[in-house]
C-alpha cells in the first residue's frame, strides 16, 4: 500500500489520509499551508499567484497596445494615442485592483478578474 502526502507552500506534509480539511480548489495549490491536520489556503500568497497571473496574461496586451500606439504615432491620430495610452494604464493598474486588495476568500479572489480588461478568467 502506498502512503500519499500532501505539502503546503512551506514543505510542511501531512499523509493525505490524515488531513481533516483540505481546499477542493486547486488553482492556489502553492499558498496551501498546514495548521495541524487542516489544510488551507494563506490569502497573501494566494494574491501575490493572481497578481502574477494578470502580469502573464497583460504582456502580450500590453504588446498588443504598443503596436497601436505606434501606428497612431505614424498617423498622426492623438485621438488614437490618447485611447491606447488609457488602455495601457488600466492594464498596468490591473495587479492594484482593489477587489483584489480586499478579497478575503479565494472565491472572492478568483471573482476580482477583470474579463472586460484581460479576457476570460483562467480561474472560471
Amino acid at each position: 500500500m502506498t502512503t500519499s502526502y500532501i505539502a503546503d507552500k512551506d514543505d510542511n506534509s501531512i499523509e493525505t489520509s490524515k488531513a481533516t480539511s483540505k481546499p477542493s480548489d486547486r488553482h492556489f495549490r502553492n499558498a496551501w499551508t498546514l495548521s495541524g491536520t487542516v489544510i488551507s489556503e494563506d490569502m497573501t500568497t494566494a494574491k501575490t499567484m493572481f497578481k502574477d497571473k494578470i502580469r502573464d496574461v497583460r504582456k502580450p496586451l500590453l504588446e498588443a497596445q504598443d503596436v497601436l500606439y505606434m501606428k497612431a504615432i505614424e498617423d498622426g491620430d492623438s485621438s488614437a494615442q490618447s485611447t491606447v495610452a488609457t488602455k495601457k494604464k488600466e492594464l498596468r493598474d490591473a495587479p492594484a485592483a482593489s477587489a483584489i486588495t480586499n478579497a478575503d476568500t479565494i472565491a472572492k479572489l478568483k471573482a476580482a478578474w477583470n474579463t472586460s480588461l484581460l479576457g476570460t478568467s483562467p480561474y472560471a
